[in-house]
């Protein structure tokens, strides 16, 4: 099939259109979601929130429900070819770190675990 100026006619596949919103997979998700746990026994973290919108999905952590979030992390994947699509924030909302793995970016949490258990 072609259109009236002879190019050939592009037809999407259905259920293939871009997402809506953007999300952690399951690995990511395991990560974050294992550092809350171990956060959350050294009494540092008691809540958390998620948020999923078309630009970036954010996991915030707090010491207390009804406080600004202790860290927040972003997943952009906008950023991905530029700074890396993961941003950590502190309490303030400044940039902790930046990067385009999971695991370096929540290395300076990390750290402050295991200061918080010694």
């Amino acid at each position: 099939m072609t259109t009236p100026t002879g190019l050939p006619n592009i037809i999407a596949f259905p259920g293939q259109r871009p997402p809506s919103q953007v999300g952690f997979d399951r690995a990511e998700l395991l990560r974050i979601l294992d550092l809350y746990g171990r956060m959350v026994a050294a009494g540092e973290w008691r809540d958390y929130a998620m948020d999923f919108d078309r630009h970036c999905a954010t996991f915030a952590a707090f010491r207390r429900a009804a406080e600004v979030p202790q860290m927040r992390l972003e997943k952009r994947p906008a950023l991905r070819a530029r700074q890396g699509m993961w941003t950590l924030f502190g309490e303030a909302g400044q940039v902790l770190k930046r990067g385009h793995e999971l695991a370096s970016v929540l290395a300076p949490v990390e750290r402050r675990l295991l200061k918080a258990i010694d």
